[in-house]
């Protein structure tokens, strides 16, 4: 009832073109995903929205199916070392994007990642403007 992991089988979020798929899984209290394969959209949508996925084989995933089914069943996910650790102290590694990877552990929307780089955009601005024939800056009237 509290899980905070929930296990699926293959192409977990077919059929989901929209965020609101993902926005039923983290209302429903769910952190992260672990499934055998994830449709596109759904793996991008997650990503973007704090939905942690991560991928095993078909095998490991069947037997978190099987020994979850009693309930009282604990699994660590660990982003940061990308690794599964079952209660039975089988770790397993999975892959992550980097980028996402950054995202998920600042606590970072696509928009909040650019604007840690403001200080770099802004440079670059001042850079550019400084080669044009023309200025993208409003001049004061007064």
């Amino acid at each position: 009832q509290a899980a905070e992991i929930l296990v699926a089988g293959v192409n977990f979020g077919c059929g989901s073109s929209r965020e609101h798929a993902v926005w039923a899984v983290l209302g429903g209290g769910f952190k992260a995903v672990i499934a055998k394969s994830f449709a596109d959209i759904f793996y991008s949508n997650s990503s973007k929205n704090g939905l942690m996925l991560v991928t095993l084989p078909e095998a490991v995933v069947d037997a978190i199916l099987r020994d979850g089914e009693s309930g009282d069943y604990r699994i660590e996910i660990d982003l940061a070392t990308q690794r599964v650790v079952l209660p039975n102290g089988e770790e397993h590694i999975f892959e992550y994007d980097p980028f996402r990877k950054h995202c998920m552990l600042n606590g970072l929307d696509d928009i909040d990642y650019i604007m840690s780089h403001k200080a770099e955009i802004d440079a670059f601005r001042a850079r550019q403007d400084a080669k044009r024939f023309f200025s993208t800056t409003t001049p004061s009237i007064g």
